[in-house]
């Protein structure tokens, strides 16, 4: 093949080539150009989400076929890719989901900040836990309680759809749009709990309303007779909530000058954990 219709099929001109097995970095430094290439067919791979046959995947690479069929055997060889036959071509392998389940792990807010909550919940002396929301429910992702808190906790199964009776669940609730907080109310409901459980949506809104005017939420009771928890949510870069902290404490030791000082932790902490979460996301 002539040089000239090379250069054209390469997209490249000879001029600007680096030198073999190199390629020009964004940065300005220079990367190794059989890895760029492979990562470059998993992006092509990963932007499709479905098979692609090696002539597809060649042209959308814009690599040579010969090249692209050498990278992709040692693509499926390591798991990166998987082989589905002649006439369907290729899709993505399980390896690719182990690397995407350990960087959720790595940037998980349970993960980075569970030194500090068990931190937190000792310099208490009362248990502290996280919380997330998942579609319509209620997840506890981290608890940690010293050992003398004998305070017994609330059913983690009920808490799952007890987001207007719990401390995590309002905290996270105060933040979210409004047809997403009806959209979860009409799936989990307004059980009562105890004399104290907020059991209308007028009410949950104005209870609501005053999380965000104070900056942190109050169960008073209201999941468990007997048990106050003060809580706030954590927000990642662009303000978003990720998750809530709250802290449980006996009721009989929640006097009001007691509940200002847990507020104020509370809040405190939230705002340090939430610059940790956007630090860890940069």
């Amino acid at each position: 093949m002539p040089q000239e219709r090379q250069n054209s099929f390469d997209g490249r001109k000879a001029a600007s080539d680096p030198p073999p097995g190199l390629a020009p970095a964004p940065s300005g430094g220079r990367q190794i150009q059989s890895v760029n290439r492979a990562l470059t067919i998993l992006e092509v791979m990963a932007a499709e989400q479905d098979e692609l046959t090696l002539s597809e995947l060649a042209e959308r690479a814009e690599l040579n076929p010969s090249t692209c069929h050498h990278l992709i055997a040692t693509l499926v060889a390591r798991g990166y890719l998987v082989n589905l036959g002649r006439s369907r071509g290729y899709a993505v392998g399980q390896k690719i989901s182990q690397l995407n389940t350990l960087a959720e792990r790595e940037t998980d807010p349970a993960e980075l900040l569970k030194d500090d909550i068990r931190a937190l919940s000792d310099r208490l002396g009362h248990g502290v836990q996280m919380g997330v929301l998942s579609e319509t429910s209620l997840l506890t992702k981290l608890r940690f309680a010293p050992g003398k808190d004998k305070l017994r906790e609330p059913d983690e199964v009920a808490k799952m759809t007890a987001l207007h009776a719990t401390a995590t669940g309002k905290a996270i609730l105060a933040w979210i749009p409004d047809t997403e907080l009806v959209r979860i109310i009409s799936a989990n409901g307004l059980t009562r709990y105890t004399d104290q459980t907020i059991v209308t949506l007028s009410g949950l809104v104005e209870e609501l309303r005053s999380v965000r005017r104070r900056g942190f939420s109050v169960d008073n009771e209201e999941l468990q007779t007997g048990v106050v928890c003060i809580g706030a949510a954590l927000r990642e870069v662009g303000g978003a909530v990720v998750a809530s902290i709250s802290t449980t404490v006996a009721a009989q030791k929640a006097t009001e000058e007691y509940r200002a000082h847990l507020s104020k932790t509370m809040i405190t902490a939230a705002h340090e954990f939430s610059n940790r979460l956007r630090k860890y996301r940069r």
